[in-house]
């Protein structure tokens, strides 16, 4: 059960910064074997501080998906925020929380998107149904698109473009709404994977208008029907998905040239998912939609070649 702040940091006796970092990156090696690889591109600066932030919002998941979060309650999410100020000025309370408190010395996070992923987790607390696919992308920005712009702040953007004389009064363009997309594709991407999973824990991510639009119920859901109906629904949650990766794909080249091939690894290989539910003939209550690693491994050369070209 995940250690919250119930006692002054001092009190604490915490490992050191390497072997914090070290717990950052065998979370992610268990938890997140497709993002692991594509962090493995990185150099190694960036790359434990890629790791800290996937701990932090592993464990910020856990409190509402996790083994123990029937216990969690908005008082929980309250405390996990106080921790999070308390790591944000330089006072870690866990073993975990040392290495974000480097990263946070080290790289320019903001604090606000990981706010604005504990506001995700509180919709868990009392949500399982959206009406509209705008209220699913609130719920999707915050607990997903908001990696993104923790991410960016790691990878660096590119000081050379827009670099000409004439270009020295234009300000220099952050990809935001490209990295939100990013994360709103992975995260509804990881919505279609997983609807059996949800459905098993009374959950419909899927929006209601959608179901209605193809007349298919709750209660077909539920009982993991797989029809014409099913794969219509499904085919246009894909195609939704698919637009908001090619949105995403282009602010990669905005980054910096180092970050280039790890990013569109990820977005490669969090793709592919979709093409596994297609072939699995949109079947995602009892077949599990993967990635096997042997095809992850040999999509990262074209995923270089776009990071030179593209």
């Amino acid at each position: 059960m995940l250690q919250l702040l119930d006692s002054p940091p001092r009190m604490k006796m915490l490992v050191s910064v390497d072997e914090s970092y070290k717990l950052c990156r065998q979370l992610i090696a268990k938890y997140s074997a497709t993002f692991y690889l594509s962090t493995l591109l990185l150099s190694k600066e960036k790359r434990p501080a890629v790791w800290a932030i996937y701990a932090w919002c592993r464990r910020t998941d856990e409190l509402v998906d996790g083994p123990a979060s029937a216990l969690t309650t908005s008082e929980t999410l309250d405390l996990w925020e106080q921790q999070l100020e308390s790591i944000f000025a330089g006072h870690p309370v866990d073993n975990f929380d040392v290495a974000l408190a480097d990263t946070v010395q080290n790289f320019p996070l903001d604090i606000q998107p990981f706010r604005d992923m504990i506001a995700g987790q509180r919709m868990d607390l009392y949500r399982s149904r959206y009406e509209t696919f705008e209220e699913l992308y609130l719920y999707c920005y915050r607990v997903a698109g908001t990696v993104g712009l923790m991410s960016t702040a790691i990878m660096g953007l590119d000081n050379t473009r827009n670099t000409a004389p004439w270009n020295n009064e234009q300000q220099r363009y952050v990809p935001t709404e490209e990295e939100i997309a990013l994360g709103i594709a992975k995260q509804l991407t990881n919505i279609l994977r997983d609807v059996g999973e949800d459905a098993r824990r009374g959950r419909i991510y899927i929006p209601l208008e959608d179901l209605a639009q193809f007349n298919y119920t709750e209660q077909d859901l539920f009982k993991g029907v797989v029809d014409d109906r099913w794969r219509s629904i499904m085919n246009f949650q894909i195609k939704r998905a698919r637009q908001f990766y090619t949105r995403a794909e282009k602010g990669i080249s905005y980054l910096s040239t180092d970050a280039r091939w790890p990013v569109w690894a990820a977005l490669m290989h969090y793709s592919g998912i979709l093409k596994v539910i297609e072939r699995n003939d949109y079947n995602v209550f009892t077949q599990r939609a993967y990635v096997p690693q042997w095809q992850k491994i040999s999509s990262l050369p074209v995923a270089w070649m776009r990071s030179q070209v593209l």
